[in-house]
């Protein structure tokens, strides 16, 4: 089994940062896929960035690309997510999310076998 708890949401103004960490415990040796989803009220869960947990390979969605980064500390079992020139309609709660498999892309939540209990991140305009 794997857990992972982020941490790090909050409210801030429309063009400031916020990073966000997801912490990792247990079976981490069987992660191969981290990402990062975020759901607005009355919206579906919507992919925002993936990072392989081996590899160097990372993917954006395009409403995020070059505004935020995702990477990662192996040392740490920990994935960040960098957030720059943040948009009120960046406003959801975000998930950490976890899987077994390798994916490469954007992926849907059903990819993901483990999820966090959500950090809001509130942009005020």
């Amino acid at each position: 089994q794997v857990q992972v708890v982020e941490s790090g949401g909050g409210l801030v103004q429309a063009g400031g940062s916020l990073r966000l960490s997801c912490a990792a415990s247990g079976r981490t040796s069987s992660i191969y896929t981290m990402a990062w989803f975020r759901q607005a009220p009355g919206k579906e869960r919507e992919f925002v960035a993936s990072i392989s947990w081996r590899g160097i390979s990372t993917y954006y969605a395009d409403s995020v690309k070059g505004r935020f980064t995702i990477s990662r500390d192996n040392a740490k079992n920990t994935v960040y997510l960098q957030m720059n020139s943040l948009k009120p309609e960046d406003t959801g709660v975000y998930y950490c999310a976890a899987s077994n498999s390798a994916y490469y892309g954007k992926t849907p939540p059903t990819y993901y076998n483990y999820w966090g209990q959500g950090t809001q991140v509130t942009v005020s305009s």
